[in-house]
């Protein structure tokens, strides 16, 4: 923007024309036609009124390669109508990009990291232990992002698709030694104060132990007006009922389900949509096709918190999680995560319209790790066919690649998959009693899901299992004694019976280009996207660590 220097020039022209002669005042006025052409530099924004950070846990570079080339190659891309451009390329497109380091620093450092330790280091800025929530290295606590805006008078919101007590969105507003203890900190959320929204599923640990069986505490959240799957089980082991608390204690307004929550007027708010995690992408995906989805979508939350918090005139905090990408990494499941991904865009598109016009808010989208280690990769099974080119350079000779370089049309495939893998679990046995699960059993299954079919024999692997190498007795996951076989990175594949996802996904891998390295997660750097004034969005540029972006956030806000 253009500045001119007029004052200064008038002021200078009074001060020489008393007193002075012809020549002198001329001489003030050939300088003034000098200042007039100063440009003088805008003043660079280096705060804004309200921070929006989005995760998308277990997203890591790879992850985001299977969304664009989805959006952008695949032959009847969802995208198709947008030009093949993600929410996510909007914000590239229109803002900057960096790439963050994510792993424990500290005195008790590590080279991987897990989401609750991740998280805690996003919202603190500080270093942080493995599986810590909360908490900085040394186990002290600290105060986060979430707090901090808080007391400096700004609204506050949390926003996940997987459970709000689990460890990304805890670590905002919780401090807890073990990620676990999920019903402490769901007294946290409630009793603190800070936060204004929280919408996610974990109705679990808000929930009275007998909940199952005592028909006076069903009757109370049926009159609330939850339904029956939101209430089913508890894994509180006292008698606490955390939503009526909420509601009669702490002034919360309540929501069950997708209606419930379009028709809630209110400043603070509790939705709590499912028991345990909510849907999944491809039931999410299948549901909207159909016009009947009773939970509300990623979108639809982050658009009724982006509505609740900014009616606050003094700004706010709000993080979102798209959490399940991370579940569909750790499944070694390609075609679940992709509708992952394809939900948690939706979300940050919200984000982008409610965004793109304003000039007072710093989004930030990123991953707090990769999971799974996955990727498309050339391979040596179905080998491309020669064909001729047109090309002059050709020569006279064939095209004919030596390996198998993957077709387009597995980007279809992938999005065709009807069920998760964890779906495939419970048809091959509903008890998960997989030493009786036959391979006949295991290729129905998959087949029945899955648009790429398996032959027995590839079936037959998934089921084979073996004493448990790892065996503790005291390990929440080690304690099993026979857990799935695996002739690979055996070390990597930590969850027992659950890890049979990842031997359906080493049944798959062949048919689509696809190889996955881990159960958990990886040490890669993850893509991080920032939005908003350049003086506040340029520091994210570079490569940093997510401490750094904790610290980066913080300032933006000015606290």
């Amino acid at each position: 923007m253009k500045k001119t220097c007029v004052a200064l020039a008038v002021a200078s022209l009074l001060m020489t024309g008393c007193g002075s002669d012809d020549k002198e005042i001329v001489e003030v006025i050939k300088e003034v036609e000098v200042i007039k052409e100063v440009e003088v530099p805008p003043v660079a924004v280096t705060e804004v009124k309200n921070v929006i950070l989005m995760i998308g846990d277990g997203m890591g570079p790879q992850q985001v390669g299977l969304l664009e080339e989805y959006a952008r190659r695949a032959p009847n891309s969802t995208y198709s109508a947008k030009n093949g451009v993600t929410a996510l390329s909007n914000f590239a497109n229109q803002g900057v990009m960096g790439l963050s380091l994510n792993a424990p620093h500290g005195d008790n450092g590590k080279l991987v990291v897990d989401s609750a330790c991740s998280a805690t280091q996003l919202a603190t800025g500080l270093a942080a232990g493995s599986e810590m929530i909360g908490l900085d290295d040394q186990g002290n606590i600290v105060e986060t992002i979430l707090e901090k805006a808080k007391k400096a008078g700004k609204a506050t919101g949390l926003v996940s698709d997987t459970r709000i007590t689990h460890a990304t969105p805890a670590a905002f507003a919780a401090h807890q030694p073990h990620r676990s203890l999920e019903p402490a900190i769901a007294e946290e959320l409630i009793e603190s104060g800070n936060v204004d929204v929280l919408l996610s599923g974990g109705a679990r640990v808000f929930l009275p132990s007998d909940i199952k069986i005592d028909a006076a505490d069903r009757d109370v959240m049926s009159a609330l007006g939850a339904p029956e799957s939101v209430y089913k089980k508890s894994k509180r082991s006292d008698n606490r009922n955390l939503v009526v608390e909420a509601k009669e204690q702490f002034g919360y307004e309540l929501a069950f389900d997708k209606a419930q929550l379009a028709a809630t007027e209110t400043t603070k708010l509790l939705g709590l949509f499912a028991n345990s995690g909510m849907a999944d992408g491809i039931a999410y995906s299948a549901c909207k096709e159909a016009n009947n989805c009773s939970q509300p979508s990623l979108k639809e939350m982050t658009k009724k918190a982006l509505d609740v918090l900014s009616k606050d005139e003094d700004g706010f905090f709000l993080m979102i999680e798209g959490g399940q990408i991370d579940w569909a990494g750790h499944a070694n499941d390609a075609g679940w995560m992709l509708h992952e991904l394809l939900k948690f865009d939706e979300a940050v598109e919200a984000v982008y319209e409610w965004v793109k016009d304003r000039n007072d808010t710093l989004v930030v989208v990123t991953a707090d790790h990769e999971t799974g280690s996955f990727g498309f990769s050339y391979s040596r099974y179905n080998m491309p066919e020669a064909t001729t080119l047109p090309g002059d350079g050709m020569q006279g000779r064939d095209y004919k690649p030596n390996f198998n370089f993957g077709d387009l049309s597995h980007l279809e495939m992938l999005y065709k998959q009807s069920g998760t893998f964890y779906n495939m679990l419970d048809m091959a046995n509903a008890d998960w009693n997989f030493d009786a699960a036959t391979a006949n059993d295991w290729m129905t299954a998959i087949n029945n899901y899955s648009a790429y079919k398996v032959t027995l024999e590839e079936a037959e692997k998934v089921g084979e299992r073996e004493n448990n190498p790892y065996y503790d007795p005291d390990h929440s996951y080690q304690s099993a004694d026979v857990t799935p076989k695996f002739d690979d990175f055996n070390e990597f594949y930590v969850y027992a019976d659950e890890d049979h996802t990842a031997k359906i996904g080493r049944a798959l891998a062949r048919h689509q280009n696809v190889v996955w390295g881990t159960g958990t997660h990886t040490a890669a750097p993850v893509p991080v996207y920032a939005f908003g004034p350049e003086g506040v969005t340029k520091q994210f540029s570079t490569m940093q660590h997510h401490v750094d972006i904790g610290q980066k956030m913080m300032a933006a806000l000015g606290l």
